[in-house]
């Protein structure tokens, strides 16, 4: 037997392997199958399942393509309605995969088909647990992902609470746990940055296990500080429920090679929305007017989700020279299949063929503190809540980047905006997308609050009320 961990940390998604005796089976698979074919071409086995524990919000499943590419069945548990064809597990049925098994356990809560596959291995032993988002390592999946108006985020979590203890918590402590998702997911709250654990630890450590906790004080724990979810996530459902373009197809789409006169002629004809992938710190010293920067090396999927809310928005590419189908694929993982094409040749074809260049100005923290002193700079805070309660700068203004779109109105436009996040990587992308909305009056601080925390410029600490006196 054989179990492999498949980690992709940009999108925080734990993808899985299971060999047994020339029999595969893949659990949430992500858009690009070829490395789960070429898995089980080297193990000389066939894939029989594609095990989906849900309907995944926060990326689009390979199990379309997989399915197609290897013959295997898709399985997903009770409650699901797909449109295309699968079957419809039940719970507590039984799936032979070469000499194991993996036992269905309908856990709703995340989602009411919400599953869990529990792998019992050739000596007939309870081995492992595959999740998917309804226990994670350190918490549980968010409830209210799926309440509709006959189903409340209460209702989600006292299922929840159900599953986890009639369903998962009785079993062995040295069970494996096996979830979809660490931290950096939208999924849920809490999350470890391990991605394994026993399920002997979880009950020990995970706030939501206690064994003490009553259902009311599970559901106004797992409910509490709940942020609004990206708004693609219920565009990632809706396409892994009813199904979308082959991955060949959208790398076909969006590989296209485009002189920039072709790519300026794209632009303006189709109204395409030029994405920037390059690093922030190249992107403000020179960048295609109107250019949105989200640079690939960051957290870049989950970020175009939550900035780009058509997820159909037609986009052409700029991107460092050979990471042309890298992008495209990450772009693919969160359903925007519709690139039309790069900038052949990177934004230096541009430069070099005369067109127009725009840039942002940016300064670094020990130049920002000689410009502060005795000014009142209108400072703008770009990080999340959480980081701005921790500590900020005084007078700085909150405005986090992920609900950027809906609060432009509180940018100013007639005084210098300073933006800083934690780093430097959302800084820059807010100051992309308030140039490309007519604000020109901006600079960037370079290195963001670690960096400004490194000099004398005066902050303040968040105070909790408990501790006030």
């Amino acid at each position: 037997m054989k179990v492999e961990q498949i980690y992709t940390g940009c999108l925080a998604q734990g993808a899985y392997y299971i060999e047994s005796n020339g029999e595969a089976v893949i659990i949430d698979p992500l858009r690009e199958v070829q490395p789960y074919i070429e898995k089980a071409e080297k193990d000389g086995a066939k894939i029989k399942y594609v095990l989906e524990t849900h309907f995944h919000a926060d990326f689009v499943s390979g199990h379309l393509d997989l399915a197609k590419e290897t013959g295997a069945t898709i399985v997903f548990g009770p409650n699901a309605k797909p449109t295309f064809e699968c079957h419809i597990a039940t719970d507590g049925e039984e799936l032979k995969v070469g000499d194991i098994t993996l036992k269905v356990l309908h856990t709703p809560g995340h989602t009411m088909e919400s599953t869990t596959y529990l792998l019992i291995n050739e000596a007939g032993k309870d081995y492992a647990l595959f999740t998917g988002d309804t226990l994670f390592i350190g918490d549980v999946g968010r409830p209210d992902l799926a309440a509709k108006s006959h189903l409340t985020v209460e209702d989600l979590a006292g299922h929840l609470y159900n599953s986890l203890r009639n369903k998962l918590m009785p079993l062995a402590d040295d069970v494996l746990v096996y979830p979809a998702h660490g931290a950096g997911s939208a999924c849920g709250k809490n999350m470890s940055k391990e991605t394994w654990d026993t399920l002997g630890n979880q009950k020990k450590f995970n706030y939501a296990l206690r064994a003490d906790m009553t259902k009311e004080a599970f559901i106004k724990e797992v409910t509490d500080g709940l942020l609004p979810p990206p708004g693609y996530f219920p565009l990632n459902v809706k396409m892994n429920k009813e199904g979308y373009d082959s991955i060949a197809e959208v790398l076909n789409r969006g590989l296209q090679a485009l002189s920039p006169d072709a790519f300026e002629a794209a632009a303006n004809e189709t109204g395409a929305l030029v994405l920037d992938t390059r690093k922030p710190e190249t992107f403000v010293h020179g960048f295609i007017p109107n250019a949105i920067s989200i640079g690939v090396d960051g957290g870049f999927a989950p970020w175009v989700g939550a900035l780009i809310p058509d997820i159909k928005q037609p986009l052409l590419l700029v991107t460092e020279p050979g990471r042309e189908e890298e992008v495209v694929t990450r772009l693919a993982r969160v359903g925007y299949d519709f690139a039309f094409g790069f900038l052949d040749g990177g934004f230096d074809a541009w430069k070099e063929s005369g067109k127009e260049v725009d840039t942002i100005e940016s300064i670094s923290a020990t130049q920002f503190e000689a410009l502060q002193k005795g000014h009142n700079l209108e400072v703008v805070d770009v990080r999340k809540h959480s980081e701005y309660q921790s500590e900020h700068l005084k007078n700085a203004l909150n405005l986090p980047l992920d609900f950027i779109n809906d609060h432009l109105a509180e940018f100013k436009k007639d005084r210098t905006l300073y933006l800083h996040c934690a780093g430097g990587y959302r800084s820059v992308i807010a100051a992309s997308i308030l140039k490309a909305r007519g604000w020109d009056n901006m600079v960037n601080i370079e290195g963001g609050f670690k960096a400004i925390a490194e000099t004398g410029i005066e902050r303040t600490e968040y105070v909790c009320p408990s501790t006030l006196k």
